[in-house]
């Protein structure tokens, strides 16, 4: 029997919350199970098991992403849309960072989460419209962009440019200065 006062909803916002603050990865339903006061058991009448509550988590945390992007991405186009979307994506790896490890999570294209994954594609998509690239250098864009980002926000939250004084958001200016670049001047597919 589901115990009052927890749902999936509740359930899904209280492991990302946990994830937030000890790592996706760490967080158990044994965790969540304390923190709603409950048996561990009680849990599984709200989720199969604990990949679904990974999904579910993914799918809020890619929700949410994609919200922050789009509100960045209003009315912007070319170098501004890029520098909103990508400082959007940063920001919200910082303040969440176990929800942005769920969003990384492979998912089944047939799963719940895939929809606002599909979401973020196609803002990338609308960004690139700006810089005219075709297919299949729309696809190689999105992937470079992807791993800039990923990349980035991953080693600057391990501490990976601790070594250097430079500050890490001149860096990461110049970074979309340079992919702005890049995306103005994309080679021509060789195959093509």
């Amino acid at each position: 029997m589901a115990r009052a006062g927890v749902t999936a909803e509740r359930l899904t916002r209280a492991a990302a919350d946990l994830a937030d603050e000890i790592g996706f990865e760490n967080v158990t339903v044994s965790a969540l199970a304390r923190g709603f006061g409950v048996q561990p058991a009680a849990l599984y009448s709200h989720v199969k098991d604990m990949r679904d509550l990974k999904v579910r988590v993914a799918t809020l945390a890619l929700t949410e992403l994609a919200d922050r992007a789009a509100a960045a991405l209003a009315g912007r186009a070319g170098r501004d849309a890029l520098v909103a979307f990508a400082n959007a994506y940063r920001d919200y790896a910082k303040a969440h960072p176990g929800r942005y490890a769920a969003a990384q999570i492979e998912l089944d294209p047939e799963s719940p989460a895939a929809g606002p994954a599909r979401r973020h594609s196609e803002m990338t998509r609308a960004i690139l419209r700006g810089y005219e690239l075709p297919e299949p250098g729309q696809t190689d864009a999105i992937r470079m962009m992807h791993g800039t980002f990923h990349g980035y926000v991953s080693l600057e939250k391990a501490g990976g440019f601790r070594h250097h004084p430079r500050d890490v958001d001149a860096s990461w200016a110049r970074t979309l200065d340079a992919l702005d670049a890049v995306l103005r001047n994309w080679p021509p597919d060789p195959g093509a």
